[in-house]
């Protein structure tokens, strides 16, 4: 199978090459807005350099794929509307009317949780308890948390208008990623460790230089990991169940491992797609050394 990978550099592409660029059975090309240094730790493959905002420039990439995984996007919940406007939304026309004019059959889109994000923002951090009692699945409402989240849900919507109305692409599969980090912090303990933070929920803090291990705000960051992470072995093997599926014609998946504390539905993705996670969050007590 041949498969156009968009933004493939990101937390999301990186995953897919680090598990999944070695397969018999996929023959990869990667577009990105810039490429890598040889001696980048994701160096050295060919690479389409264009932005998804210039449908001309991407255009020739989506010729003779059967498939295409859209990542490239304003990736996180601070941006405003000038910032997401073009990558995820003018993108998202693009890329679907590129697959259509190519007649690309599979589309698989890398959307959020953040699209049901206000069910965390009312309820963190009593959410992250495993006890707490709320799911939800692929049934419940959209409640994005940010501009960057209604923009995933647009991007769904669209998906969902493309497959009804158009002959190609044949199949979507919107994935709504968890947690999904780079190789140094794929750990539950990742973002506590680092500072880093995605989540409105959290807020926008500057890095912690030295993270307070006892602090409340590090034991909220690890919660909240442990609830939404998804390893990056999980995430590329999600992807691949979606590549591999002929069945669905549209559809929705969360995306996290199988994690204790998780408050985002795997069930659909099991049945449906035969998703198997491999690991949990709740095996970690500690980061690594």
């Amino acid at each position: 199978m041949k498969v156009l990978v968009t933004g493939a550099y990101g937390r999301v592409g990186t995953a897919l090459i680090d598990h999944l660029a070695d397969r018999e059975a996929y023959e990869f090309t990667y577009l990105n807005r810039s490429d890598r240094p040889a001696d980048h730790p994701y160096g050295g493959h060919d690479t389409v350099v264009a932005d998804v905002a210039n449908y001309d420039a991407i255009r020739p990439a989506f010729d003779g794929q059967d498939a295409v995984v859209h990542l490239a996007a304003y990736p996180t919940t601070d941006g405003r509307w000038e910032d997401v406007f073009e990558p995820n939304l003018v993108g998202m026309n693009n890329v679907l009317k590129a697959a259509r004019e190519a007649e690309v059959g599979t589309f698989v889109f890398g959307s959020t949780h953040h699209v049901v994000g206000m069910y965390e923002t009312d309820n963190a951090p009593e959410i992250y308890d495993p006890d707490f009692g709320l799911v939800i699945d692929h049934t419940d409402p959209v409640r994005p948390d940010s501009h960057y989240a209604a923009t995933k849900v647009f991007g769904e919507a669209y998906g969902r208008y493309y497959t009804e109305n158009f002959d190609y692409p044949t199949r979507f599969y919107a994935l709504r990623i968890g947690s999904v980090r780079m190789p140094d912090d794929d750990h539950p303990y990742g973002d506590a460790e680092s500072g880093f933070s995605v989540s409105a929920t959290l807020g926008t803090d500057e890095a912690d230089a030295n993270p307070d291990r006892d602090s409340e705000r590090y034991r909220r960051k690890v919660l909240r990991m442990k609830s939404t992470w998804q390893s990056r072995r999980d995430c590329a093997h999600q992807f691949d169940c979606c590549l591999r599926d002929d069945d669905v014609t549209f559809d929705v998946f969360y995306g996290v491992s199988d994690n204790d504390r998780r408050w985002l539905d795997i069930d659909h993705a099991r049945e449906v797609v035969g998703y198997d996670p491999q690991d949990n969050a709740e095996e970690w007590d500690a980061p690594p050394e």
